[in-house]
């Protein structure tokens, strides 16, 4: 369906970009995205998608708006404390953007849940903060066949990568996997909490805002993504840098001798999906 005189308007300067144009903005209205998380990474994320106008956002997180939460849940204001984070995006996203359907999911993402709600979308970006959620979305989107954008922020420093583990890299081999990045959680206490180390609050928003970037692209199949590696953010040095993931052939998500066929490994471990 073409583009009315509105949209024209509103998506002026996606259009007049070459890799994007009145095609490519057709295929964003038609997209679907599924964001885990409605906190720092999630709120620049989704507010960023929907002035992109991506169809459908959909937002899993069972929190609720607390004052803390302003000095980087920009998505959220202070008219919003004590509401259901879900219900308060869904509201600063319609001012966005009314053209954009989200769908809300006030619960936490679960074994038994997670892989209906990654195959009812296109894409995945996950924002949450532990390392729980993290591994359970990313074996639910590999189940799934779904490409995975995930991001992390602790103190001054960050990370994104893309995962597509159940696709081929240009070399024949598959592409890596979070588990192939992190192939074990740290033990618990060795990492403290973002409430007890702390972060600055633009840093989530520099780092979801590549997050919207990295997901534009793999929708619209453009410019060089992040599959296979892993871009580092350094706030206090200023510095960017990137490093390549290998494939762990001995990986038990998509390793020779896969053993995870299914999220029943995930069934004993609480999981969130804040940030």
């Amino acid at each position: 369906m073409a583009l009315n005189d509105e949209e024209l308007e509103r998506y002026a300067r996606h259009i007049v970009l070459r890799e994007i144009g009145g095609p490519g903005q057709a295929r964003l209205r038609q997209a679907r995205v599924l964001v885990i998380g409605a906190g720092g990474l999630g709120a620049p994320l989704l507010m960023y998608l929907a002035a992109a106008g991506i169809g459908t956002l959909g937002v899993v997180d069972d929190d609720r708006v607390s004052l803390s939460n302003l000095q980087r849940q920009i998505v959220h204001d202070t008219a919003s404390v004590d509401l259901l984070k879900t219900a308060s995006a869904a509201a600063s996203l319609a001012r966005i953007n009314p053209g954009v359907t989200v769908v809300e999911y006030p619960y936490r993402i679960t074994a038994d849940n997670a892989l209906d709600l990654v195959a009812a979308y296109d894409i995945v970006a996950d924002g949450s903060d532990n390392f729980a959620t993290r591994y359970l979305v990313s074996d639910a989107c590999f189940l799934a066949g779904r490409i995975l954008v995930s991001a992390a922020v602790a103190r001054f420093d960050a990370q994104i990568a893309t995962f597509k583990p159940h696709l081929k890299a240009p070399d024949g081999t598959p592409y890596p996997s979070y588990r192939c990045l992190n192939p074990q959680a740290p033990p618990p206490g060795l990492l403290p909490a973002c409430e007890e180390a702390g972060v600055i609050g633009a840093l989530t928003g520099v780092m979801g805002s590549i997050q919207a970037i990295e997901v534009i692209k793999e929708l619209l199949e453009i410019g060089d993504g992040l599959a296979g590696k892993v871009l580092i953010y350094d706030a206090l040095a200023a510095r960017f840098y990137t490093v390549k993931i290998p494939w762990d052939p001995e990986n038990p998500l998509n390793g020779r001798k896969a053993t995870i066929r299914d999220l029943s490994v995930h069934r004993k471990e609480a999981v969130g999906s804040r940030q």
